[in-house]
């Protein structure tokens, strides 16, 4: 297949990428390399250095599927900039389905986000639910699906709403729950956790690569939104994990953050996709690249420090 894959230098897209290459698909990244390009050359791998806004400057011509990656991602980084926060959360995401389907893309995969829900009491946290979103960027998730979805009847639409992401990339985000307290307790032998008893859903990076696989080979025979996230535990559970594997005291103060929620993934399983990675597979990743020295703890992992430090405005 010919795949067009923005946000192909991230943390999810620097890997996914890796991974599309080695299936034998010919992959076009198109992304703006804040964060960095970490991808090697390949023969059937071209990067563009490129603004999605700009998407008269994105190719679309003979693509068989849209991976669609590129966001301002989290709270802080929408919060540093809301302009440049809807226009490539919303804005961009509109712009590009649109030249899909202007150039006959039969399929459009999206990175939507679970935290789209907010704060939910329900023990099973299904698609069917209301979304509640609380902060910006969940309100730009929120609004890019319903773009999307409107637009359902001329293009394939699979909107994907994963948990929070953990284990090692190239390009690798310690800003993530579960790569940070890791990190924390590796650089510090002390974990703040705040609030503690939030119950967050999680998935391996492994996994969620693996998801968009999936949606490639099936997606055309279930279209819609669904839920990617397969461990329902709270960040204090997630700190305890973490101090099995290396020695670290535990500090627990208060949040401002009450999204708390179980995400329910069984109409994802029910399209044949079966998880095989874990938070523990996550964490043994972390200090496996701390401690072989692919991994520092520097600035560059944080989204938020290094939009700050290059001052990206819109």
């Amino acid at each position: 297949m010919n795949i067009l894959l923005t946000g192909g230098c991230g943390y999810v897209g620097t890997p996914l990428t890796l991974s599309l290459l080695e299936a034998g698909h010919t992959v076009t990244v198109v992304d703006l390399q804040w964060f960095g390009n970490d991808l090697p050359a390949h023969p059937r791998l071209t990067v563009i250095k490129e603004d999605i806004r700009n998407a008269d400057r994105v190719p679309m011509a003979g693509m068989d599927a849209i991976l669609h990656l590129a966001n301002v991602a989290n709270d802080p980084c929408a919060d540093l900039d809301s302009k440049l926060n809807w226009e490539v959360n919303a804005l961009a995401t509109m712009l590009l389905v649109e030249r899909a389907i202007a150039h006959k893309v039969p399929q459009f995969i999206h990175a939507s986000s679970g935290s789209v829900y907010g704060v939910k009491d329900e023990p099973e946290v299904t698609e069917e639910l209301s979304l509640v979103p609380i902060s910006d960027y969940n309100k730009t998730k929120m609004i890019s699906e319903r773009v999307l979805l409107s637009y359902a009847d001329r293009i394939c639409v699979n909107i994907v709403r994963p948990a929070t992401v953990c284990g090692y990339s190239p390009r690798m985000r310690l800003d993530l729950s579960v790569n940070l307290l890791t990190m924390a307790a590796l650089t510090k032998s002390k974990i703040t956790v705040f609030g503690g008893d939030q119950t967050r859903p999680n998935i391996h990076l492994r996994d969620m690569i693996r998801v968009y696989h999936h949606f490639l080979a099936v997606g055309k025979a279930h279209p819609g939104i669904f839920n990617a996230g397969f461990e329902n535990i709270s960040i204090l559970d997630i700190a305890e994990r973490v101090q099995k594997h290396v020695p670290a005291e535990i500090t627990v103060t208060p949040s401002n953050d009450p999204r708390s929620y179980r995400l329910s993934s069984k109409k994802l399983l029910a399209t044949g996709f079966a998880p095989k990675f874990t938070v523990e597979d996550g964490i043994t990743e972390v200090i496996a690249a701390y401690r072989d020295g692919r991994l520092r703890d520097e600035e560059r992992c944080y989204n938020i420090k290094t939009m700050m430090k290059q001052a990206i405005k819109a």
